[in-house]
Formats: structure tokens, C-alpha cells, sequence
């Protein structure tokens, strides 16, 4: 389970489902490792699987936290393993974004206003 800043991982009762938390302000060391976290499901996984992100109390990120080269890569291999990804609690802008994505890219992508409406979404529940 990830453990990296601001970002936690979320036990979930499914084991195609990835959780994770966003608590405070994400650095470019905690994107790097929630996008080796992903890189080495992505290569264990016997399909596609599905994605949750918490935001709470999220504090924005800094600048070009985004660009290491292991979340970079997670995005791009994402195309071809994730199957959905929903975002909770996200602030405006990024909710748009998510769910604007999910109409150009290969990955059904929603936003929910809160945590529970997620995993209801998802028919999962953390553990």
C-alpha cells in the first residue's frame, strides 16, 4: 500500500480497484510514487482496472509535480489499463477537466461530489 506525502492508498474490497487519498499539498516525490505504484499494477494486473481519487482537504500541488517521468508514463500506459476512473471531492476546474477527458480518451472518466457517491459509482467499498 503507498504511503508517499499527501497521497495514501485505500484498501478496497476489489482487487481490480486502486484507491487513493489526497490529503494536503502534492509534491512531485508523491506523483512519481503513486505513478510507480500504478506503472507496476498496470504490469501485474490480468486486465484493466479501475481508478478512485479522494480529494480531501487537497491543497494543490507544486509546481510541475506532474512531470516526473513515472507519472508521466502512468498517464500515458493508463490508456490501455484503466478501464474507469472517478474522482472524489475534486476542486471545480479539475472535475471538468476529468470528466472533459473522459470524452476524448479510451477510459470512463466521472467526477462525484463526495466519497460515499464514489464508491456507490464504483460498487466497491474501502477496507
Amino acid at each position: 500500500m503507498l504511503r508517499a506525502g499527501a497521497i495514501r492508498e485505500v484498501g478496497t474490497d476489489r482487487a481490480d480497484l486502486f484507491a487513493f487519498r489526497i490529503d494536503g499539498e502534492v509534491s512531485r516525490d508523491d506523483m512519481a510514487a503513486m505513478g510507480e505504484r500504478m506503472l507496476a499494477v498496470f504490469e501485474a494486473a490480468p486486465g484493466p482496472v479501475d481508478m478512485l481519487l479522494i480529494f480531501d482537504r487537497y491543497e494543490g500541488s507544486e509546481t510541475f509535480a506532474g512531470l516526473s517521468w513515472p507519472a508521466v508514463r502512468s498517464r500515458v500506459e493508463s490508456l490501455g489499463h484503466v478501464r474507469r476512473y472517478v474522482v472524489a471531492g475534486a476542486p471545480d476546474g479539475a472535475a471538468r477537466m476529468v470528466e472533459a477527458m473522459g470524452a476524448l480518451i479510451p477510459v470512463e472518466a466521472d467526477a462525484v461530489a463526495d466519497e460515499a457517491a464514489a464508491w456507490a459509482l464504483l460498487g466497491a467499498r474501502p477496507v
